[in-house]
């Protein structure tokens, strides 16, 4: 059976007027929330702006509406670097089009623009930083760096760590926030203690997050801090339209409504949820797809994936089908170099993963994708209709339908359809926020790891009140420590002292199990998106360009779906310094620093291969201690593979910080409603290597803190406590 509605069309409500010295191009008007948007981040009585604006709606332009009147200095942070490139396109675009008197410079830094930049120019990074930011009224950058900036990551033990930040904080009016909803409770916490150093260490800033579906915790964190909040909903005050009529088109876009979204026929797939049924679908129904784009000349389309290997393995199969119809295809993954990533959006057919799903523009009337839970379905199925069509060797070139599959598992199918009253019907015709509404109510919702912030979040704040009490900067921030200690252990409902006494624990214990001194378990509390222990360095030879072989992926994911084979580290940084030599362009080699190894990658395996953790001792001792640890000896068992000896050399050797239950992994993700990449695997003891499922699951990194937050609910007594 054909399950297929149809989504009408979404029209943005004008601004009622454009408030006297607002400059805007020639027959340019604003969107209600635009203007809305202005007039909050010019009230002095408010501090944070929410707008949730719909998807394409020109939350951008909102954004960076002050700056293009020529007197503001904003900083962008962006969850990916394909947004941040994205954004810096547009941003230009804006400027060449406002024409604002001071000319306001883009600076676009990421991780590996820095430190191209730094070793370029033969300046250490912090300098890097400074230079930078202090050229640029405009910067767009990710909120890693604008973390660690702010935790001092880039300067020495002698430097005053407001070093950085100190100017920086100051010379900047406005921080943006771009889709923020894609973060979960770790980053929200790391905003929020940044945001709160900002304020106590400077006069009242202005920060402005943009996203569709804001969170609740954030909302209710920020305003507990006493953080004046301005939320700017369309939706909630009926400045939306929806039309599926061309006669009710006609008159909202006479009245200067403008259209954000186009009507969209929306087919859903049933598969049976497994591993590669996507992949097959894809491959089994492959005519569909060419016929769309032979009965829709122009049309442009995209498949979002969950899973990178199935990207990889579609794309030579795509390649072949449409390039005897002059059909090109595009690929655009976490393994895809830079090049690859750039020139993926101009394809006809681009297949990836989440790295353009979150937030970039492309302009596309044909979609396919699958999904992990409602919040990545709605975030996906929002890549389409956005735009009326593209322009192409000078031609203007327009859409004449908008259809989207997804690939969705047969119990939502079933949920959504079936039953003595299915809350859609087949053919049924419906408006956006209903329809979403009726995603989140009967699809597969994550865990919004509410506890995170009591638990966890106080450690971030104690490790910048430490900063604080720096000898260069002490007496200058004496007051704005006892502050900002008091609102951190409000908000987070915390005590900092007992914190810092967990700290100090920690400390202990890793000093005891390693013989040295640092604190693993507080490094991955107080950083951005955790620690990468299980990183490795690859070098892909399936890569066209040379200076994009050079990628880093997680072993997890390397031995269940890369054909591979080992490499030394010397082999792999020689290769990279004589490439950059010969092609005359620079490789950043930073994030290679602490790889767990190096290797080839030749392929991309057909089958995923099956594989788990072993620990060489008994496990049960360490899942009743019901806490984050760190331990060592953790080696993966997958008896087939040829180097696999080689890798558990070094993984064995590696304190990992980790929580363990005693719980198979299907369980603890259904039971505790676990996002799609959270990092938690299968894991034996001595016990139990042969048994066919593994016992026992393994967290990593900030993984093991966010199900530190949770593992409560599986003692079957008490409630959750404290434990250093």
């Amino acid at each position: 059976m054909n399950y297929k509605v149809s989504l009408k069309s979404v029209y943005s409500c004008p601004a009622d007027e454009i408030p006297e010295g607002v400059n805007l191009p020639h027959g340019w008007t604003l969107a209600w929330h635009q203007l809305e948007t202005l007039k909050a981040l010019r009230n002095r009585e408010i501090d944070v702006v929410i707008n949730t604006a719909m998807t394409g709606d020109g939350k951008s332009l909102a954004a960076y509406l002050e700056v293009l009147q020529g007197d503001s200095y904003a900083i962008g942070l962006y969850p990916t670097n394909e947004l941040a490139r994205d954004q810096e396109i547009q941003t230009k675009r804006y400027i060449e089009t406002f024409q604002p008197k001071n000319k306001p410079r883009v600076t676009r830094l990421s991780g590996a623009d820095l430190e191209i930049y730094a070793e370029k120019e033969g300046l250490k990074k912090s300098s890097a930083i400074s230079t930078r930011t202090h050229q640029s009224e405009i910067v767009l950058t990710n909120p890693d760096i604008f973390h660690y900036l702010h935790r001092g990551a880039y300067l020495t033990s002698d430097d005053s760590p407001d070093k950085l930040w100190g100017r920086i904080d100051k010379d900047f009016d406005l921080f943006i926030l771009d889709e923020f909803h894609v973060f979960a409770a770790p980053q929200i916490a790391s905003v929020i203690n940044t945001m709160l150093l900002i304020r106590f260490t400077n006069r009242r800033k202005k920060f402005l997050f943009l996203s569709a579906t804001p969170d609740d915790n954030l909302i209710g964190k920020l305003q507990k801090a006493g953080f004046r909040c301005k939320v700017i909903n369309p939706l909630e005050e009926n400045k939306y339209r929806f039309s599926d009529t061309l006669e009710e088109s006609q008159e909202l876009e006479n009245q200067n409504w403008r259209q954000v979204s186009r009507p969209i026929s929306l087919n859903f797939i049933s598969l049976e949820p497994s591993f590669k049924a996507s992949e097959t679908w894809l491959k089994e129904n492959s005519n569909l797809i060419l016929e769309y784009f032979q009965h829709h000349p122009g049309s442009k389309g995209a498949i979002i994936l969950n899973s990178i290997a199935a990207v990889k393995r579609l794309v030579p199969f795509f390649e072949e089908l449409l390039q005897t119809h002059n059909l090109t295809v595009g690929e655009n993954t976490g393994l895809s170099g830079k090049t690859q990533k750039e020139l993926s959006l101009a394809a006809d057919l681009v297949l990836g993963t989440s790295t353009i799903d979150v937030g970039v523009d492309f302009k596309i009337n044909f979609l396919i994708f699958e999904s992990a839970d409602a919040g990545n379905f709605i975030q996906r199925l929002g890549r389409l209709g956005r735009h009326g069509g593209y322009e192409k060797d000078g031609e203007d070139i327009k859409f004449n339908n908008y259809t989207a599959y997804a690939l969705i598992p047969n119990f939502l199918v079933e949920r959504l359809f079936q039953g003595d009253s299915p809350p859609l019907q087949v053919n049924g015709i419906y408006n956006r926020p209903f329809f979403h509404n009726t995603i989140i109510e009967n699809y597969r919702q994550i865990n919004d790891f509410s506890g995170y912030y009591r638990r966890w979040a106080g450690v971030q704040s104690i490790q910048l009140t430490w900063k604080l009490k720096h000898k260069t900067i002490q007496q200058q921030y004496a007051d704005s420590v006892k502050v900002f200690s008091q609102t951190c252990e409000s908000v987070f409902d915390t005590k900092l002292n007992r914190v810092a006494g967990c700290i100090k624990e920690w400390g202990k214990t890793w000093y005891e199990l390693s013989d040295k001194n640092g604190n693993p378990i507080a490094e991955d509390a107080g950083s951005f998106r955790g620690s990468s222990t299980l990183q490795c360095g690859i070098y892909d030879l399936t890569e066209e360009n040379e200076a994009d072989r050079f990628k880093t992926y997680d072993l997890p994911g390397i031995v269940a779906n890369l054909d591979i084979e080992m490499w030394t580290k010397d082999g792999f940084i020689r290769t990279l310094k004589e490439t950059a030599a010969r092609i005359k362009q620079p490789i950043p080699k930073g994030r290679f620093a602490h790889c767990l190894g190096f290797m080839k990658l030749r392929n991309y395996r057909e089958e995923r291969l099956n594989w788990k953790f072993i620990y060489p001792e008994d496990l049960q001792s360490i899942a009743d201690a019901w806490k984050v640890q760190v331990l060592k000896g953790v080696e993966i068992w997958q008896p087939d593979n040829p180097w696999i000896g080689e890798i558990n050399k070094r993984l064995k050797k590696k304190g990992l910080v980790c929580y363990v239950l005693r719980n198979p992994v299907t369980e603890i993700r259904m039971r505790l409603r676990l996002p799609m990449h959270f990092q938690i695997y299968p894991i034996c003891d001595k016990y139990s290597i042969n048994d066919a499922t593994a016992p026992y699951s393994i967290a990593f990194s900030q993984s093991a803190l966010l199900l530190d937050t949770l593992a409560y609910t599986f003692k079957g007594k008490g409630d959750e406590t404290w434990i250093c």
